[in-house]
């Protein structure tokens, strides 16, 4: 299939283009920069966490500034109302503007077309308008942070009834959700209409690499939980634009003074109605991380993956799983017995899918001629850090120790386990190993080595210890680290250390960074290798690195085998590409 189209202006072919890849890549590159404002957030809140209201270092004269053009006093500290705005678009900036859009909207949009034989994805135009409705909602976010008050200071939560009394930022973060909720949907449904109608000829089901499978369900996720929370959003616009009570209750009194509100809604609907999307929103989270592990641990052992139809059953049932445990989120709120025993019985049986598939990636472990590249390293490194990750989220499925962890820093720990190694792993994995297909060259393999050893090292001394501080009690969303917590005063210097942790984790990024601009600056190869992996998957061994244009192959490929076809006994070499017909010489 040629490239026929026209010379396109540099307008139309790299800001407004309709083309699969160049709109990942546009995706990658704005959620690695938003991935990397929300981390900072995050260090500088550790900064007062560490050093409760001494001033930050280096950039204690721009906190200062921004803490008083939000109306909050500050001498370079952060105050704790400033505070409050980290901590909630900490959150959200991570998830929503960060590792979603680079999960699905970047690897999604680059990858899946490729890997099924597409020459795009189905509706280009909207995959298009998806981004730049991404894109809109991110400046919303950022522009909150310059508004009096500062932005939404209620938690990535926005419970009600503080979101719907708090500042402006609340209302630009909710607008902003909007516009967010809206990219997803749109993505979402160009990934499942795309998978299901433009796969290649003899490309049937049980031929489609994991990675495939898991977008396809990380993107029914998407399309079956966000459109009640885009509602809950709107309700809650209403609640504070229009004075609606959606979510207000009759007789709520603030400063000692009663609220002039209709009332008669309900906070808890709030809760009910954002955490039926916020946990599946774990597994859009996880389950693309997954489908990259699976492609890198099947090409780095040089063996099919172990369970291929166990991990795709799997990865169905846990996605139909997720939509029935959202309510172990409010074992606190007084629910009955009858459905709290509902809860954990599902938050119980949703782990059996999880460990089927880490046991299924371990399991392809054995016996396998491994090759320790870098993003196997970050593989290998993500299956204890996912595992941990899961083993300690079990304890809050159950209403009895729920009640001693809640909204403490286990919490945090166990959330991040899952959602920082278990994800922004993958997410570098998956760069690493799909970089020299977008660019036709390699990245450095000492450089990318270092960045994994230290992240590896220094996330699990940011994490660890939350666990430990966690189940002494100390709770979550505190600007002073618990300085008042009596009970926890053996745990408090572990803020120091996690601290310390984060700092050293933000400078093991720049063997990164520089990998990434020395390996972009450095002249590519005259004809670049399409397949340095030797890799089965059609991304590999049916287009050129980088794909061409629009059309993405010169002939539409055909497929006869599935896609983890390594040492196949009988083939001259120990890769079976799914388009080679026959298995050579034998």
């Amino acid at each position: 299939m040629s490239d026929s189209h026209h010379e396109e202006s540099y307008w139309r072919k790299y800001i407004f283009s309709t083309d699969h890849k160049t709109i990942g890549i546009q995706y990658g590159i704005t959620a690695l920069l938003f991935l990397f404002f929300g981390f900072s957030l995050m260090m500088v809140m550790r900064w007062q966490l560490a050093f409760p209201d001494q001033a930050v270092p280096v950039i204690g004269g721009l906190i200062q500034w921004l803490a008083e053009l939000n109306g909050f006093a500050s001498i370079g500290n952060l105050p704790s109302d400033l505070y409050n705005v980290f901590g909630a678009m900490h959150g959200t900036i991570m998830i929503f503007l960060g590792v979603v859009p680079l999960v699905v909207g970047a690897f999604g949009n680059y990858i899946v077309p490729l890997q099924i034989g597409a020459p795009d994805m189905a509706f280009p135009k909207l995959n298009m308008t998806s981004y730049w409705v991404y894109f809109i909602g991110g400046v919303i976010m950022l522009v909150s942070f310059f508004l009096p008050g500062g932005a939404a200071n209620s938690g990535w939560t926005s419970y009600p009834p503080l979101s719907v009394i708090a500042t402006t930022g609340q209302t630009f973060w909710l607008l902003g959700m909007v516009f967010l909720i809206t990219s997803s949907l749109l993505g979402s449904i160009n990934i499942i209409v795309t998978i299901i109608q433009l796969r290649a000829p003899g490309l049937t089901w049980m031929r489609l690499p994991f990675f495939v499978w898991a977008q396809f369900v990380t993107s029914f996720l998407l399309v079956l939980a966000f459109p009640p929370l885009e509602a809950a959003g709107f309700f809650q616009l209403m609640d504070r634009v229009f004075d609606t009570s959606f979510f207000l209750p009759s007789g709520l009194v603030v400063g000692g003074e009663a609220l002039d509100v209709s009332g008669g809604g309900s906070p808890l609907l709030w809760q009910h109605l954002f955490w039926f999307l916020a946990h599946p929103e774990v597994y859009v989270l996880i389950l693309p991380g997954m489908g990259v592990i699976a492609e890198i641990i099947a090409n780095n052992t040089r063996k099919p993956i172990w369970g291929y139809k166990s991990l795709v059953y799997s990865v169905v049932f846990l996605g139909f799983m997720s939509f029935i445990v959202w309510a172990h989120h409010m074992f606190m709120t007084g629910m009955g017995q009858g459905m709290s025993i509902f809860f954990q019985t599902t938050t119980m049986i949703i782990s059996v899918p999880s460990v089927i598939i880490l046991s299924c990636f371990m399991l392809s472990l054995w016996g396998g001629s491994i090759r320790f590249n870098t993003p196997m390293l970050f593989a290998l490194g993500w299956i204890p850090m996912f595992g941990i990750g899961g083993l300690t989220g079990l304890p809050l499925g159950l209403s009895t120790l729920d009640i001693h962890l809640h909204d403490t820093y286990y919490v945090i720990g166990h959330f991040h386990y899952v959602v920082a190694p278990g994800t922004i792993f993958a997410i570098f994995a998956g760069i690493y190993y799909w970089f020299p297909k977008m660019t036709g060259k390699m990245l450095d393999e000492t450089l990318g080595k270092i960045h994994f050893f230290f992240s590896f090292i220094f996330m699990n001394g940011i994490f660890w210890p939350m666990l430990i501080q966690g189940m002494a009690g100390v709770s979550r969303r505190l600007a002073d680290g618990g300085e008042s917590y009596a009970h926890a005063q053996g745990t408090l210097h572990l803020n120091e250390f996690m601290s310390y942790s984060a700092w050293l984790l933000a400078i093991a990024q720049i063997p990164f960074i520089i990998n990434l601009i020395r390996t972009l600056l450095r002249k590519k190869a005259a004809e670049p290798d399409p397949n340095p992996w030797r890799a089965t998957t059609i991304e590999w061994t049916d287009t050129t690195s980088p794909p061409m244009g629009h059309g993405n192959f010169e002939k539409v490929p055909t497929v006869y085998r599935g896609p983890y076809e390594y040492s196949v006994p009988g083939d001259s070499t120990d890769f079976t590409p799914q388009t080679s017909k026959l298995i050579k010489d034998r």
